[in-house]
């Protein structure tokens, strides 16, 4: 009949397999007890065909100061699979907050408030 369910050969008389449920995936265990926990504010991204390659320092300077490198003081090499990871874990974190907080500005530029001299308050406050 047309709306029969077609059957292969030497399947006839056998059940049709349901397709089965992808296993959940399990968060992997992790031991912090050699953590160490470091501040950066300056980061630079190179890399090769097969890892990316991540410094990250401090940046005490306000403009570039050629006589003054930034200091860097740790590397990260990991392949683009793990980058890919990190960039979507990071995307989901930064989105988070600037749903919470409001959109961060990257632009310095943007982001200095100039005044015309001694602190002033918005019109109608005292």
């Amino acid at each position: 009949m047309p709306d029969e369910p077609k059957k292969g050969p030497g399947l006839e008389g056998q059940p049709q397999q349901q397709p089965q449920a992808q296993p959940q995936a399990t968060p992997f265990s992790v031991d912090m007890s050699g953590l160490s926990t470091s501040y950066a504010n300056f980061a630079r991204v190179t890399g090769t065909p097969e890892e990316l390659v991540l410094d990250f320092g401090l940046n005490t300077q306000m403009t570039p100061v050629p006589n003054e490198p930034v200091k860097l003081t740790h590397r990260l090499v990991i392949n683009y699979f793990t980058a890919k990871r990190l960039l979507g874990a990071l995307h989901m974190a930064v989105q988070q907050h600037e749903n919470t907080y409001g959109v961060l500005e990257t632009d310095i530029q943007k982001r200095v408030r100039t005044t015309g001299g001694p602190m002033q308050r918005p019109p109608g406050q005292r």
